[in-house]
């Protein structure tokens, strides 16, 4: 068995297999190239993101926000409606998105960063999303838009803090700290030695504080553990602080970052032990907690999509082999080319399993140097027609593509 075979993606007769229905067929009947997104995973992962936290005693409310920007598809969105979710919005657009597919304003809260007045009167038109806010400047924006709106009811507030450390795959998804890996300043949050000041502002304006948030980054594997319990233990200590200045919070987010594999040598985070970790330290905190807050994206979707291609022939030159396929990297699944760390396992859907093989460079059809799927893969050899299929393509794929070169963007089919 391959380690990336799951319910959704099995291997029958060496053709790849997607929710038992045969890739090959699923591109021909709707052409290539094409996302293809498993509801039954998605629902199936966050079944096990609840079942981590299972052991949270009575009165703590367990919220599942899906981190929306992962991938923002309107099935998908209603599939997490219905199973109870609360949303992670970071743009007007995603709030507005989210209330369309039929998410209470309740159960959605917009953290944005580099917010404008104008994103700020989007949000407030609509009662009861919390506004996260990343910076104690944006309080007076806040209160402005208010007062253009007219707004007399209650707003509830939440604040990101940075608690000072960060932990991402890479330095350009490590969101806390003082500065990344490469040195680049850190823009969330807002820091450790204002977090106190930063709320008793906002209840001057007349805003209700009811929360406290944090997110270290994206892509945590086993070895993340440590900081991320680390960064647990930051939250706690510095809600105990709040308490004693007289704020009493609703609720702890801590934000999201644990994900799943994307590499055969990669040991995934562990879950459990950092859901028991977080539930045994809020309860010896005694807080007085309705909820915590954990924001899954990459967690609830990365699996549960593929995108498949077509090549269109093989080339060889210098040396090298090229999967010439029908699809760029820039337009489908822009990771790899944003962030050098980033690796997508490709397999030849046509036929996954082979003694011969050779090292092949899948290559898009974009008029850019970087535009490569996977350099040097070991894979069966493909011939022109053959299906390759792009996994954990559910996450940061559609949503961070772009019409470089005016390439359209492919179709999404949930199954």
């Amino acid at each position: 068995m391959n380690w990336w075979e799951n319910e959704f993606l099995k291997v029958k007769e060496n053709k790849l297999y997607l929710e038992e229905r045969p890739a090959e067929k699923i591109a021909r009947e709707y052409g290539t190239p094409v996302y293809i997104y498993s509801g039954k995973q998605v629902l199936r992962n966050l079944q096990a993101l609840k079942e981590a936290f299972s052991s949270a005693k009575p009165g703590l409310d367990i919220r599942l926000a899906y981190a929306m920007k992962a991938n923002p598809h309107p099935g998908i969105l209603k599939l997490l409606l219905k199973a109870g979710a609360f949303i992670d919005a970071v743009s007007p657009a995603e709030v507005e998105t989210a209330l369309k597919a039929g998410f209470p304003a309740e159960r959605i809260m917009f953290t944005g960063t580099s917010i404008s007045q104008e994103d700020f009167e989007v949000v407030l038109r609509h009662p009861g999303v919390i506004v996260n806010i990343d910076a104690y400047e944006q309080i007076e924006i806040l209160e402005a838009a208010r007062k253009r709106l007219r707004i007399k009811r209650p707003v509830r507030a939440s604040l990101r803090w940075n608690p000072g450390l960060g932990r991402g795959f890479c330095s350009k998804t490590t969101t806390a700290g003082e500065r990344s890996s490469d040195g680049t300043p850190i823009k969330f949050g807002v820091e450790d030695s204002r977090v106190i000041e930063t709320f008793k502002r906002l209840k001057q304006f007349g805003f209700q504080p009811v929360g406290l948030h944090q997110h270290l980054g994206s892509g945590w594997t086993e070895e993340d553990f440590p900081v991320a319990i680390k960064a647990v233990d930051r939250m706690i200590k510095k809600a105990r602080e709040l308490k004693k200045a007289g704020f009493n919070l609703e609720f702890l987010d801590f934000g999201g970052g644990f994900g799943p594999k994307y590499r055969a040598d990669q040991r995934p985070f562990p879950l459990a032990e950092y859901a028991a970790y977080i539930l045994d330290r809020v309860e010896g905190a005694k807080l007085g907690l309705k909820a915590i807050t954990v924001e899954p994206g990459k967690y609830l979707v990365a699996n549960a999509g593929v995108l498949l291609v077509a090549v269109a022939y093989v080339k060889k030159s210098y040396g090298n082999l090229f999967a010439c396929v029908n699809a760029g990297t820039y337009n489908t699944v822009p990771r790899p080319a944003i962030y050098e760390e980033a690796y997508h396992e490709i397999v030849n859907a046509s036929c996954v399993n082979s003694r011969k093989k050779a090292r092949i460079t899948v290559a898009g059809h974009l008029c850019e140097t970087g535009d490569v799927f996977g350099t040097e893969r070991l894979m069966p050899m493909p011939e022109r027609g053959h299906i390759l299929a792009v996994l954990m393509a559910g996450a940061y794929c559609r949503s961070m593509a772009s019409n470089f070169n005016l390439r359209p963007f492919p179709g999404e089919i949930l199954l």
